[in-house]
């Protein structure tokens, strides 16, 4: 073989490793895309009560490992326990959420089977309470004064949320999520006296006020929780949780 034939097979060589690592770089990138664009999916129909829209977005039944967590009551670690959240969810005249969320770090795995990804939410959650419902909680939750005849609730809410994704079917699922309350104060309260108040509600697994202002809780967990996070109060230091996800080879439990 020639100089001149050497050096070509060389460069055809060079081209060939510099094409694969350029298509890996897009398919990262565009995986990277699918997977916000699928947990803002979520997000907007969260929004509009139309969690039966978001079940097809987790992984199929039967898939190992699927986990999720809301609270320190426990967490769902069956397909029926974690899909429960989102069945027959109620839509209240007057009741309001809007989350938005914001901040992502989104890390795909190298070897594309999974990805990891967390985000701040910011927003608020409201609705209104029939009188004799609102006596069952403590008066500090709710606005002063009714509307047409029933208590008001409106909180300012913040939460982190920490997400796996699994490539399923070549598509992108939903596969084990976790939402960390950061803080939450009714609009006429700052969030620092409400949290000496309320500090101990993230025990409780409040899945949502369903009609008329009722609480609905999650049924019993599938397990315990393996160590508890606690939204902010005023005697605690804040931590980093989660950690943003890093570059990984494979997947990693980091959010348990």
């Amino acid at each position: 073989m020639s100089a001149i034939d050497t050096d070509l097979t060389a460069e055809v060589e060079r081209l060939r490793d510099e094409l694969a690592e350029a298509l890996n770089l897009a398919r990262r990138a565009n995986d990277r895309g699918d997977i916000e664009n699928l947990f803002n999916r979520y997000m907007y129909l969260h929004n509009a009560f139309e969690d039966e829209q978001i079940i097809p977005l987790w992984v199929k039944p039967g898939t190992s490992g699927i986990r999720a967590r809301y609270t320190n009551a426990g967490q769902y670690t069956d397909y029926d326990s974690v899909i429960r959240y989102h069945q027959g969810r109620p839509r209240p005249e007057g009741k309001l959420i809007l989350h938005y969320t914001t901040t992502p770090v989104i890390e795909v795995a190298a070897d594309g089977k999974t990805a990891k990804g967390v985000w701040i939410m910011t927003g608020n959650e409201s609705g209104l309470t029939d009188p004799e419902v609102a006596k069952d909680s403590p008066d500090y939750m709710y606005s002063p004064g009714e509307v047409q005849g029933k208590k008001v609730w409106a909180h300012w809410v913040w939460c982190k949320y920490a997400v796996d994704f699994l490539r399923q079917d070549g598509e992108w699922k939903i596969w084990k999520f976790r939402c960390y309350e950061l803080l939450r104060a009714p609009f006429e309260e700052n969030w620092i006296s409400f949290a000496e108040k309320n500090q101990h509600a993230f025990a409780l697994d409040l899945m949502y006020f369903g009609d008329d202002g009722k609480p609905v809780f999650m049924p019993p967990a599938d397990e315990p929780v393996p160590s508890e996070y606690h939204p902010y109060n005023p005697s605690a230091r804040q931590t980093l949780e989660p950690q943003p996800p890093v570059p990984h080879q494979t997947f990693v439990e980091t959010f348990e």
